[in-house]
């Protein structure tokens, strides 16, 4: 069998391009269910193989219907990003060079690759260039990196070696959350076993940020070593932790301070938007999302560690067989939980190339921009309210002030394919939830999909006022 077969190679290319051109047409949620798609592709497995053009024409066929148009500028669920020209053509890429980016002896390129995606990654976000930076699966595997490394670093002053010796026996680690705290720093420490029922939890305001003022109170509370994990963007408001003063209370403490910054950190970009995330760059660690608002095709995070020593040496590993180069080289593996892996920086050094720092900013800001205007043209509906203040791209939506009629304008909205968004539950009731984390969104799409959400809910209101009756 030849190396490459580049005929399946251009029609693989031809079909993923009709993908991506036919997404404006098309419904911006799933129009097939799982069990249905399921159905289609589960044949016996055949005892010889079929072509590999046959697989994919195939494959797309059994599939279509079932898949959402994330891509697009419509799809306002779970701050998801679409996908930048240069990211998507570089994730390209890297499956065809299908690099180990293990180490710089397993790929040279994808090393050097990674550590200038780094620089320029802690350069745009204002973070110290001594930093260390790790590239993950997403958030949760790099607050897990950052938090593993403030339990390695915490644990050592209170002397004990948790590297050697386990949890078994240690000395405390207080852990102190916000109340609003994202579940994947809560499964981080499960998984670090930590466990997320003994944090500490501190009170949020009505915005979702941790009340600076009750965080000394539950630091003297414990005594002993402690981390404070931080949050820039809350993923239903968009609103951040007051970095500044919870900082400066931890470090009168001598604690570690992390940030879960999926989306949020990426504010630091901007001139305008900074100050929502003032004093983050203080922190001890930093966890975020490239699939987010960078737009880089999943999966992609980043784990950032302010001392870098002690970031590499949680992290790092030897053995006989792993040939290394010279101490000064980068190893990939050495910032991240995982060793073998494809070249996950490649896409986010694309797109960073790609835009430059005031493309970043601009992304950003525009993003921002288009939050408002949804938030002020649903505003102006009547038995519409914005719940949240809209300072970056979340927009909380409450209709009819009724969980009801809420939770029946999310079903209708995803039904009719104008857009998708999502429901959540905020300070107690039902809200529309919209992120607006696209490249592609234009100021069309928000009319449009807001001129949908308005026709939702006054279809729904309308049939309440109507039972009413």
């Amino acid at each position: 069998m030849a190396l490459v077969e580049p005929d399946l190679l251009r029609r693989t290319a031809e079909l993923a391009i009709a993908h991506i051109e036919g997404l404006p047409a098309r419904p911006v949620g799933a129009t097939r269910g799982l069990a249905e798609i399921q159905a289609a592709l589960a044949a016996p497995l055949p005892e010889e193989g079929i072509a590999p053009e046959r697989v994919v024409e195939e494959l797309v066929r059994d599939t279509d219907g079932g898949l959402v148009a994330s891509p697009g500028g419509r799809y306002f669920g779970f701050v998801t990003g679409g996908v930048l020209p240069a990211a998507l053509a570089a994730d390209w890429l890297a499956s065809a060079w299908d690099q180990n980016a293990f180490s710089a002896v397993s790929s040279p390129a994808l090393a050097a690759i990674e550590a200038v995606a780094a620089d320029w990654i802690k350069d745009v976000l204002g973070l110290p260039s001594g930093a260390g930076v790790g590239f993950t699966t997403g958030a949760q595997m790099a607050n897990v990196t950052g938090l593993a490394v403030a339990r390695q670093v915490m644990l050592a002053r209170a002397g004990w070696d948790v590297a050697q010796r386990g949890l078994i026996g240690a000395p405390p680690l207080t852990v102190v959350v916000g109340e609003e705290a994202h579940v994947t720093v809560l499964r981080a420490l499960r998984l670090l076993g930590l466990g997320s029922g003994a944090a500490s939890v501190v009170p949020s305001d009505d915005q979702g940020r941790m009340r600076a003022d009750a965080l000394a109170p539950a630091l003297d509370a414990t005594g002993g070593p402690a981390i404070v994990c931080t949050q820039a963007g809350n993923v239903n408001s968009g609103a951040s932790d007051p970095f500044q003063e919870i900082i400066a209370i931890a470090r009168a403490r001598g604690a570690w301070v992390h940030v879960d910054g999926a989306f949020g950190l990426w504010a630091a970009a901007s001139p305008e938007l900074r100050h929502e995330v003032a004093g983050v760059e203080t922190a001890d660690s930093w966890a975020t999302d490239a699939h987010k608002w960078l737009n880089v095709p999943y999966d992609s995070g980043v784990a950032m560690v302010a001392d870098a020593g002690a970031h590499r040496a949680a992290m790092s590993m030897t053995a006989a067989y792993l040939a290394r180069a010279d101490d000064d080289e980068r190893s990939n593996s050495d910032w991240v939980p995982e060793a073998s892996r494809r070249g996950r920086g490649l896409a986010v050094y694309a797109a960073l190339r790609s835009l430059g720092r005031a493309g970043v900013r601009e992304l950003v800001e525009r993003c921002c921009t288009l939050a408002r205007r949804m938030a002020a043209t649903l505003a102006a509906e009547p038995g519409i309210e914005i719940l949240n203040d809209v300072v970056l791209n979340q927009v909380l939506v409450r209709i009819g002030g009724d969980d009801e009629a809420t939770d029946a304008t999310v079903a209708a909205v995803q039904r009719d394919g104008t857009c998708w968004l999502g429901g959540t539950r905020w300070q107690g009731g039902a809200a529309l939830r919209i992120s607006i984390s696209s490249w592609a969104t234009t100021e069309d799409d928000v009319d449009r999909s807001a001129a949908a959400i308005a026709s939702a809910a006054r279809t729904v209101l309308g049939s309440a006022s109507g039972a009413g009756r």
